[in-house]
């Protein structure tokens, strides 16, 4: 079956003495498949889990152990049905870092899955500061974020309906395509998580950038990485002001 790794597979075989070096001893999120040659769910499973190992090839390492042939890992992680899925996290992991997956058993559910859990273990993006039009330009071909001081880029604020409902403002942009989306919603980390996954499974709100292009960004000197000082008011002295004790 494909869970075997046949030729073009992207499932990867794992066996008893290959199963440490391949898994444990790797940094990537593994998916493995513990399967029975003969268990009819196992092989209804196995168009799934070809499929969604093609569609994580490069984000996440899916696997498959025959249990009735390498039955020393089998034992080690108890299985005792088949099929039996094992999550394995990101980073070095030992026999105990294993989680069962209880989740549905198409490969759109196993892929969800495994993105959900990539997103929860990959680093912070570094943010960049829009100071110039190179700045603009070096972003607009990889997925960044980047951000600029509220006001200062006023053509990119119009251009993507930002302003004019406060500060911070947030929205996506598909430099390829010139579309966006604007976050309407609460600035937190719930609101944008739910703005973004809405955006990636297609049910957000996308608009036509502005002028069908995007707008050309003002030089401006960057961020000094100190707080922004508020502007003292002058105290009025009333001291000398003769109010009538009526008027107070």
């Amino acid at each position: 079956m494909c869970s075997q790794s046949s030729s073009g597979s992207d499932v990867i075989t794992l066996t008893d003495d290959n199963f440490k070096k391949l898994v444990l001893d790797s940094d990537d999120i593994w998916l493995v498949e513990f399967f029975a040659p003969w268990c009819g769910h196992c092989k209804n499973l196995e168009p799934h889990w070809a499929k969604a190992a093609t569609e994580l090839k490069g984000k996440v390492k899916v696997g498959a152990l025959d249990a009735t042939v390498h039955q020393e890992m089998a034992s080690r992680f108890q299985v005792q049905g088949y099929p039996t899925i094992k999550y394995f996290p990101s980073g070095k992991k030992t026999y105990d870092s294993a989680e069962d997956y209880n989740g549905g058993r198409t490969s759109s559910d196993i892929v969800s899955f495994a993105l959900e859990k990539l997103a929860e273990n990959v680093p912070a993006p570094e943010i960049i500061q829009v100071v110039n039009e190179a700045s603009m330009q070096a972003c607009s071909e990889k997925p960044l974020w980047v951000w600029a001081e509220a006001g200062a880029q006023t053509a990119l604020e119009e251009s993507l309906e930002l302003g004019g409902f406060g500060y911070p403002a947030m929205a996506v942009v598909n430099a390829k395509k010139l579309k966006f989306s604007t976050l309407r919603g609460s600035f937190s980390e719930t609101g944008i998580n739910e703005f973004l996954r809405d955006l990636s499974f297609g049910r957000g709100q996308t608009a036509p950038v502005r002028g069908a292009e995007m707008p050309k960004i003002v030089s401006t000197d960057a961020w000094d990485g100190k707080d922004g000082e508020l502007p003292q008011e002058e105290e009025i002295d009333l001291s000398d002001v003769d109010l009538e004790k009526d008027e107070l």
